[in-house]
């Protein structure tokens, strides 16, 4: 792909994942949560442009920075985000404001990565931020999936997180 549609391709889907976090939405609990991730990983680690062969060093460092930021954004984005269960058991997750604040800063880190690869003359196309969101997404899916709450005896509506009282069904937690 050009270096243009890379980043149109990469800014409309980051931007589709950090929109929908603000809606409630639920979490399918027997979903198999890392298949997305890991096609997008394979994607990412297919493309022949990873690491600039004439800046080989700097771009595996950078690279490096870019994986340490995207599994931190992930950690962070499914530590800040809100789980509660529905009388009915159904499980939910919104994003939170400090998920808001855990997207501007990996987003700030991403951009200043970008800028010192820009001012070392390194070669940097999409697939570095395409393995990056793709490990952010694995993260994110597999801190939330821990982050479940247990069923509890047969029959008894699932705990929310933090221990809160389930709520009437329809209805999210403030």
């Amino acid at each position: 792909m050009s270096g243009l549609l890379d980043a149109l391709a990469l800014t409309a889907a980051a931007g589709l994942v950090i929109s929908r976090q603000f809606r409630a939405s639920r979490i399918d609990t027997d979903r198999r949560w890392w298949v997305l991730p890991v096609v997008l990983g394979v994607v990412a680690l297919r493309e022949p442009g990873l690491i600039d062969g004439h800046h080989q060093t700097a771009a595996v460092l950078l690279l490096a920075a870019e994986v340490i930021v995207g599994l931190v954004t992930g950690a962070g984005w499914a530590w800040t985000t809100r789980i509660w269960t529905e009388a009915d058991g159904a499980v939910w997750s919104r994003g939170t404001r400090a998920s808001v604040a855990v997207w501007g800063v990996g987003i700030a880190l991403r951009a200043g990565l970008y800028g010192i690869g820009a001012a070392l003359g390194v070669r940097q196309d999409g697939s570095a931020l395409l393995l990056a969101l793709a490990l952010t997404l694995l993260v994110r899916s597999g801190v939330l999936a821990r982050r479940l709450p247990s069923p509890g005896p047969a029959g008894a509506p699932r705990r929310a997180y933090r221990g809160a009282v389930p709520r009437p069904a329809g209805r999210e937690p403030a």
